[in-house]
């Protein structure tokens, strides 16, 4: 998720597991900006990192912090400071079309390991199949442009030199791979989950997601829903 745009906020790191009332733990990972109350909230942008570094971190941001005190640096991929079955929920917002299929392949693998059996695993992505739909019915000749912008596949302009490859690095925008329903019901399957179901915003059993799902972010995508094997 790209942080242009994003509005400073005081930051401080927190390390203490968050649970609900229910003593589950519940983990939010590429939360970017929007950090849940009760949730751990990770993010592995490399500005968060540096935002978390005693002084430096200060002195390099120049106290311009941009991410809430509840976000944590965590970065799926790599695994996240979280015990393996010891996760009630876990969520992920536009955040999958950002890695590149081996990197998302194994941050589905993480996540199973790091549920509970019988845990769920919420998640909303873009949807190419509805991007394509859009591009065949618009009979703009600048349909092939708005194609790559709505799907962030295109670069219209590009920053060299040092700036251009340290906006690169801590942006992190583009869109690397993308999923239509059929594919990423397939890459679940292949990590494990059972129960994968299209899902709609706020329709889980579990209230505890409420919390942490935002409307806008599921009208614009797909959502799913599945569960660790009991």
């Amino acid at each position: 998720m790209p942080l242009v745009g994003w509005v400073a906020l005081p930051s401080r790191q927190v390390t203490e597991p968050h649970l609900t009332a229910q003593g589950h733990q519940y983990v939010q990972y590429g939360c970017g900006l929007s950090v849940a109350k009760g949730w751990r909230n990770f993010d592995g942008s490399p500005r968060l990192r540096i935002e978390r570094i005693p002084v430096i971190g200060r002195v390099v941001t120049r106290n311009r912090f941009l991410f809430p005190e509840e976000a944590e640096f965590g970065d799926i991929c790599k695994g996240l400071p979280v015990a393996n079955g010891s996760c009630k929920g876990l969520y992920c917002s536009h955040v999958l079309e950002h890695l590149c299929l081996m990197d998302c392949q194994v941050a589905l693998r993480h996540t199973l390991a790091l549920l509970e059996p019988g845990g769920i695993f919420r998640l909303v992505i873009p949807d190419l199949e509805a991007s394509i739909q859009h591009y065949l019915a618009n009979p703009s000749p600048q349909a092939a442009g708005d194609f790559l912008r709505e799907t962030s596949l295109g670069q219209e302009t590009r920053q060299r030199g040092l700036k251009g490859m340290l906006s690169a690095w801590l942006g992190n925008s583009n869109h690397l791979w993308m999923w239509d329903f059929r594919s990423m019901e397939q890459a679940l399957a292949e990590a494990g989950f059972v129960g994968i179901r299209r899902a709609t915003y706020g329709d889980s059993a579990d209230p505890t997601f409420l919390s942490v799902e935002e409307r806008v972010r599921w009208e614009e995508g797909i959502g799913f829903e599945c569960r660790k094997p009991a």
